[in-house]
């Protein structure tokens, strides 16, 4: 992006030519996201040295810094804790939301964990160390616990009081969240406090039905009741009801993007990094492709081999032999159809198991419908152009039949395997994503050749 190269160009133009205080007032014109990113891109297009980093992060306007780290990727923020005095940390630490020191932790090696637990205060390590107990993907791992908390007997002037006194300290203040005794009662928004009289009290006001996940709760279930409800942010309570934390937002978009691409990689037959592609060394990118390259490699063994028991009729109608690619690509591509149809919907909760009736009935009937397209265009494909234009007299008529029943008996079973093998996978426990393109593919190639030459065999006499 042009306005991303004039920001790089600015950013090492004045820092080479030492111009810091000029280099100090632009960094405090930018947006947090924005610096980190150029930052970034400088880093990794070596135009910037990691001490040039540390340099141009110290100049950052205080009030700036902490959002600018915690935009930035694990590499960089590893950089400047390495570099930081014990001072810098602690401010640096100091002004993070306690759900994005967690974060920074879970990703920094033991030795700068040990840093930055020994430049925190004994609360804050001790709500630290809270969440990182949480299973990884939980909803109490990604939750934070700086919230306004208000109590049904406060009035309304009372409760301005505790936002003014907590709130700047606290992730958002827009929704409110009302305990008694620790339990999650209601919640009240700042709208409507602001519309409310001073005295009414805030159990008069307050919204009883309140939307709420466990802690234990998968984040990406988290992020789907976000994304449902149009919250902006979330109540965590524990199995008493008592309210421990909240999620916001922002958490639930870095949930959905993580996820997203993790079920990408799986449908692609990779195993999911934790690391950008850039980032990530040749070494590491091996290591996630090949365990699944050999697997579908093995798999695809009965390919040949079911050719190799069918190679006599093969030899005696050697047109067939051209239609096999077609045919198993075309079986291949039904299948992915379908599986990352039902994937992408048990990703948004749209299908369940007890689904698996009714999506086996409308898969059938679009199968239906696709093989017999299909096949009706590949049956005039075959005798316009195989038969007429390329003069293969090999290419009978009952040939043609073969390969467009046998299309339309493929098409039928890889989306029936394609729409159910997801399901399946979601009923033992295991990921979906898994059972994508590569996995169905192996398993419907197989099956179109047994069918292909149960076919040939049946009609041609072979």
């Amino acid at each position: 992006m042009p306005e991303l190269e004039n920001e790089m160009n600015e950013i090492m133009e004045m820092l080479r030519s030492k111009r810091y205080q000029d280099l100090r007032a632009h960094l405090g014109e930018c947006n947090p996201a924005d610096i980190a990113e150029a930052l970034e891109t400088l880093i990794d297009d070596e135009a910037m040295t990691p001490d040039e980093l540390v340099k141009v992060f110290r100049l950052i306007p205080k009030d700036l810094a902490a959002d600018t780290f915690v935009e930035m990727n694990p590499d960089m923020q590893e950089t400047l804790i390495a570099a930081f005095s014990d001072k810098e940390l602690h401010d640096v630490i100091d002004d993070l939301y306690l759900d994005d020191t967690v974060d920074v932790i879970e990703e920094m090696p033991a030795n700068l964990v040990s840093r930055i637990m020994k430049n925190v205060g004994p609360d804050t390590r001790d709500r630290i160390n809270q969440l990182l107990n949480y299973p990884k993907d939980s909803a109490g791992s990604i939750m934070t616990i700086e919230y306004v908390d208000l109590k049904p007997e406060q009035t309304v002037r009372d409760a301005f009081a505790t936002i003014r006194a907590s709130g700047v300290d606290k992730e958002t203040i827009y929704t409110c969240y009302v305990t008694d005794k620790r339990k999650l009662i209601g919640i009240v928004t700042v709208r409507e406090l602001l519309l409310a009289n001073y005295e009414d009290t805030i159990g008069d006001i307050m919204e009883t039905n309140v939307i709420s996940v466990n802690t234990l709760d998968d984040k990406e279930v988290v992020a789907q009741t976000l994304a449902k409800y149009d919250f902006t942010a979330l109540p965590v309570v524990d199995k008493e009801d008592r309210l421990v934390g909240i999620v916001t937002v922002d958490d639930a978009i870095d949930v959905m993007t993580e996820e997203a691409t993790e079920d990408i990689e799986k449908m692609a037959a990779i195993t999911p990094s934790e690391h950008p592609y850039l980032r990530s060394s040749v070494f590491e990118i091996w290591k996630q492709r090949i365990p699944w390259l050999l697997l579908l490699m093995v798999s695809a063994t009965f390919t040949g081999m079911i050719i190799t028991r069918f190679e006599d009729a093969l030899a005696a109608q050697v047109a067939l032999t051209a239609f096999i690619p077609m045919l198993m690509d075309t079986g291949g591509n039904s299948g992915s159809q379908a599986s990352v149809t039902i994937i992408r919907g048990l990703s948004l909760g749209d299908i369940e198991f007890s689904d698996i009736i009714e999506v086996i009935w409308k898969e059938s009937r679009i199968a239906l419908l696709c093989g017999t397209v299909l096949s009706a265009a590949t049956f005039v494909k075959i005798i316009l152009v195989d038969r007429l234009l390329m003069g293969n007299s090999d290419v009978t008529l009952m040939v043609a039949a073969v390969v467009c029943i046998t299309l339309v008996f493929t098409v039928f079973i890889a989306k029936l395997v394609g729409c159910t093998l997801p399901l399946i996978a979601k009923k033992l426990g295991f990921d979906p994503a898994v059972m994508a393109s590569p996995f169905i593919t192996t398993i419907v190639d197989a099956l179109s050749l047994m069918i292909y030459m149960n076919v040939a065999t049946l009609l041609l006499g072979l």
